[in-house]
C-alpha cells in the first residue's frame, strides 16, 4: 500500500489547488496524517481479492472533502479527539461505499476517471466489497461509543439509499420538477455535507448551537457541490474525470436544463425534450455530438446555467451566516475556503 506521507502529500496538493491564498490542511495538518493513517490501517486485509480492490481504491481517492470537513469541524469546537479521527474515517467509507455501489446501478464505467470497480473486477465483487467497506463502518462506529455520532451515520446512510431510490424513481419518465431535483441532491449529496460537519463537531463535545450550526453550514455547502457538478456536466473540459453530458445519456434532467426548459418556448422546449430522451436511450438515428451540443446551446441560451449559479449563491451566502456562530479562526477560514471551491472548481 502507498505510504501515508504520499497520500498527504496528495492532500496537500490538493488543498493548494484549492486556494491559492489559504493551505486549507493548516490547521489540522497533523490530525489529518493521523487520519490517513487510520483509514489505510482500516482497509488493511489478507483475503488476495478484497486486498487488490483496497489498494486501488488507495490509489484512486478523490478530493477527501468529507473527512476534511469532519476533522475542521471538530476543530473549531473543542478540538480533535480519537472519535473524530475514527468518525472521518467512518463517514469517507461510508461515501466510498455509497458510490461503489451507485457505480454498479448506474452502470458508469468510469470513477475519477480511472475504471469502476465493477469494471475492473465485476459487478458480484463490487457489490461484496461495498458490504464489507460498510461492515467497517460499522466497526468503527461501534468503537466511537457515542449514541449521537451512531443515530448520524445510521441517518445517513438511510438517507444515500433513498436519495438514490428517490432518483430512479423520479427520472423514470427524466422530467422532474425543480422541487423533486433539490430533494434528490439533498439526500445524495448535501445530506452527507451535513452529517460530516454534525458528527465532527459532536465528536468534540460541541454545544447544541455549534452543533446545529455546523450542520447548516454543511447542508447548504453540499447543495453548492452538487450544483457544480450538475453545471459542469455542460462544460466543455475533458479534466472532469467523466464525460460531459453523462447526466442527460443516464436520463437525468438536471437544474439547468429543467430551468431552461421551463423559460423556452413549448415548441422548442418540445424538441429539446425529445433529442434529450433520444440521446439517453442511444438512438442511432442521431448524431450524438450535435444533439449534445445543440442541447448545451439550449441550457445557454434561456440561462439555465446563471440560474444555477444564481442558487449556489443563495446556499453560499446561508452556508456564511451559519458559521457567524464562530469566532474568526484558521479553521473557520479553511470552511469558508472548502464553501468558494465548491463553486470555484472546474472539475
Amino acid at each position: 500500500m502507498h505510504s501515508s506521507k504520499k497520500i498527504c502529500n496528495f492532500a496537500s496538493l490538493f488543498v493548494t489547488n484549492m486556494t491559492k491564498e489559504q493551505n486549507i490542511l493548516r490547521p489540522i495538518e497533523q490530525e489529518f496524517k493521523t487520519f490517513e493513517k487510520t483509514f489505510e490501517r482500516t482497509l488493511q486485509c489478507d483475503q488476495p481479492i478484497l486486498k487488490d480492490v483496497m489498494q486501488y481504491l488507495l490509489t484512486k481517492r478523490g478530493k477527501q472533502l468529507r473527512p476534511l470537513l469532519v476533522l475542521l469541524s471538530a476543530k473549531l469546537c473543542r478540538g480533535i479527539t480519537d472519535k473524530t479521527i475514527d468518525t472521518a474515517v467512518a463517514l469517507e467509507l461510508l461515501h466510498t461505499s455509497s458510490l461503489i455501489h451507485d457505480d454498479v446501478v448506474d452502470a458508469s464505467p468510469l470513477r475519477r476517471g480511472h475504471e469502476a470497480i465493477h469494471i475492473r473486477w465485476t459487478n458480484k465483487v463490487a457489490v461484496l466489497v461495498g458490504d464489507f467497506i460498510l461492515a467497517k463502518v460499522i466497526q468503527l462506529v461501534a468503537q466511537v461509543r457515542n449514541a449521537k455520532i451512531l443515530n448520524i451515520i445510521a441517518n445517513i446512510g438511510a438517507s444515500l439509499s433513498s436519495g438514490e431510490l428517490l432518483q430512479l424513481h423520479a427520472n423514470a419518465t427524466m422530467w422532474i420538477s425543480e422541487e423533486q431535483y433539490y430533494r434528490v441532491i439533498e439526500q445524495k449529496t448535501a445530506h452527507l455535507f451535513a452529517a460530516c460537519t454534525e458528527a465532527g463537531s459532536e465528536s468534540s463535545g460541541g454545544t447544541m448551537r455549534q452543533v446545529s450550526a455546523l450542520r447548516d453550514f454543511g447542508l447548504h455547502l453540499g447543495m453548492c457541490f452538487q450544483l457544480k457538478d450538475d453545471v459542469l456536466d455542460y462544460s466543455d473540459s475533458d479534466e472532469l474525470g467523466k464525460p460531459t453530458m453523462g447526466d442527460i445519456r443516464d436520463g437525468k434532467a438536471t437544474l439547468p436544463l429543467l430551468i431552461a426548459l421551463q423559460r423556452a418556448p413549448k415548441e422548442e422546449a418540445d424538441r429539446i425534450r425529445q433529442l434529450a430522451e433520444q440521446l439517453s436511450h442511444n438512438a442511432p438515428h442521431i448524431d450524438a455530438y450535435e444533439a449534445e451540443q445543440e442541447i448545451k446551446s439550449f441550457v445557454l441560451r434561456y440561462d439555465g446555467i446563471r440560474y444555477a449559479y444564481q442558487q449556489m449563491q443563495l446556499h453560499k451566502e446561508k452556508a456564511v451566516d451559519a458559521l457567524a456562530a464562530f469566532h474568526d479562526s484558521t479553521s473557520k477560514q479553511s470552511l469558508i475556503d472548502i464553501l468558494d471551491y465548491a463553486i470555484n472548481r472546474l472539475q
